[in-house]
């Protein structure tokens, strides 16, 4: 049995493409989740994995430092010592879904191409204007 996780979070760096030993592909990136708020505010660090094709697609370019993202996947935390003697813990996940939402946040650093970014398509069936105050 696996142990499944979703949430939204803030990309701290650019994702990083690397192949295993075995010939794997993987990209990886680390994704700030808040809870809280004003002092009783913490940050959760995640590090996600995506493997295989999905690691190989265009989604590389467009996770940049500061960019606001959606992961669902596997989660696993592992536990270590530390160089200070102390035991850490690292929180894992190995994504089925990554998916872009909001923009970029103010001040995060320009993306290097002038490719666009890839638009989302709903068709909710409502107008733009809305009828109401």
């Amino acid at each position: 049995m696996s142990n499944v996780i979703s949430f939204t979070g803030t990309l701290g760096r650019d994702a990083e493409l690397r192949n295993t030993p075995d010939g794997n592909t993987v990209l990886q990136f680390t994704v700030a989740n808040n809870n809280g708020f004003g002092d009783k505010q913490t940050t959760i660090w995640f590090r996600v994995s995506l493997w295989g094709k999905r690691a190989e697609g265009p989604l590389k370019n467009y996770l940049k430092k500061g960019q606001q993202v959606f992961i669902s996947g596997e989660f696993r935390h592992h536990e270590y010592q530390g160089q200070d003697g102390t035991t850490k813990t690292s929180l894992e996940v190995n994504a089925t879904i990554v998916d872009l939402v909001g923009k970029k946040q103010e001040g995060a650093a320009q993306e290097s191409n002038s490719q666009e970014k890839p638009q989302t398509y709903s068709d909710d069936g409502f107008d733009d204007e809305i009828p109401f105050n």
